[in-house]
């Protein structure tokens, strides 16, 4: 008869290997949906994370929620970044989240369009913009971002970054550098006077349901 510490082990390790291969196959799906987008079928991503089908299908019942649990992965990682970046010194954590940003998209070009139109991670992305306010407030304290800048103004860098990632897959995987670099140079309190104004709310909450559509 096997004893209860035997019995405990046992279970011990297969939430562990459990938990592995669910993590594996969210790796596996990042490389492969960043490659050749979410087209691909769910037979090359367990063979790429080196599991069975039905292993894949045990942790996510659809293609569906393999890709929703993989963007909400991705906002964990935003929100993470947003966080460490308030304690930079000198104002500096709003251009290493921009920064920071833009790699965390360019490394999951496959789920971009998923990125910000997912119902599910509502409260992340809430969280990321309202760590942006305060590190807007931080960088404008220390003189580097123009007092007129926004965060819609932020928001707007983004989903233009991600439009940027998303149309040079294939042929660089840094050239959102330079448009990024561009785009904080016009931040800069020492650039031109803007003749338009900054959108409102509600022109960005448009933004986010013509998203959800596309």
């Amino acid at each position: 008869m096997r004893s209860d510490v035997s019995v405990q082990g046992s279970e011990k390790a297969l939430r562990r290997d459990a938990a592995e291969n669910r993590q594996r196959l969210l790796d596996a799906a990042a490389t492969v949906f960043s490659a050749r987008g979410l087209d691909v079928g769910v037979d090359e991503i367990a063979r790429v994370a080196g599991v069975g089908i039905g292993t894949l299908y045990r942790r996510f019942p659809t293609k569906d929620a393999l890709i929703s649990e993989l963007v909400r992965q991705v906002l964990e990682d935003f929100v993470a970044l947003a966080e460490e970046a308030l304690s930079a010194p000198d104002g500096e954590g709003l251009e290493q989240v921009l920064y920071g940003s833009g790699a965390i998209l360019a490394s999951h070009r496959g789920c971009l369009s998923r990125m910000w139109n997912d119902d599910e991670t509502e409260v992340l992305k809430h969280q990321f913009r309202q760590i942006l306010v305060d590190l807007l407030a931080q960088a404008k304290r220390h003189g580097r971002i123009r007092e007129d800048a926004t965060v819609a103004d932020l928001e707007l860098i983004l989903w233009s970054l991600r439009g940027v990632v998303a149309t040079t897959r294939g042929v660089t995987d840094t050239g959102w550098r330079r448009i990024l670099a561009v785009m904080i140079a016009g931040l800069r309190p020492g650039a031109e006077t803007l003749d338009a104004p900054p959108m409102n709310a509600e022109h960005v909450a448009h933004i986010k349901e013509l998203l959800q559509t596309r």
